[in-house]
């Protein structure tokens, strides 16, 4: 079903195009009619603030350094390495973060907790469980993120700095 949501959704993305003054516009194609009405939805409205009303994701998802040791510290999230088990032995790991590579995240995520636990080393994380996704540099775990909200799960959260950010802080304590 999401599938077919994605379908339709894509037959609507390339008709929005940017007119002169980066407004949202659209078209039909074969030029027979023009739509504008987009245009007179909001003065300010840009394509980008369109194409986030359409994102299942909470507006503010990103947690910093700080917050994220806060997190482990109280044991109040789950917290998801999606890079690749040769980076984490070759660059190291967020300690408490359990490694589900992003591939196979929607998966894990379907599994049932003692196969997780089983696979994963770690307790499965409930949809109503706060989860925050890391990897390397933050691109990876948002689109961890992405797939966890598709599935359900509310309380989810991005550590935009990923690994990198992690090293730089721990290096300076």
């Amino acid at each position: 079903m999401a599938l077919r949501r994605c379908w339709r959704f894509t037959g609507v993305v390339p008709r929005l195009l940017l007119n002169s003054t980066g407004r949202a516009a659209a078209s039909v194609p074969g030029g027979r009619s023009s739509v504008s009405s987009l245009d007179n939805t909001s003065p300010s409205c840009t394509v980008p603030e369109l194409l986030r009303r359409f994102s299942s994701a909470p507006p503010s998802t990103d947690v910093s350094y700080e917050q994220l040791k806060k997190l482990l510290a109280s044991q109040e999230a789950v917290v998801i390495d999606v890079r690749e088990p040769w980076e984490l032995r070759e660059y190291g790991f967020i300690p408490g973060s359990i490694n589900v590579p992003l591939g196979q995240v929607n998966t894990a995520l379907q599994l049932g907790a003692e196969e997780f636990k089983e696979k994963y080393g770690g307790e499965k994380p409930r949809q109503k469980d706060n989860i925050v996704f890391s990897c390397l540099a933050g691109i990876r775990s948002k689109n961890a993120l992405d797939m966890a909200t598709a599935l359900g799960y509310k309380d989810v959260q991005n550590y935009a700095g990923g690994w990198k950010d992690w090293v730089k802080h721990e290096q300076h304590n």
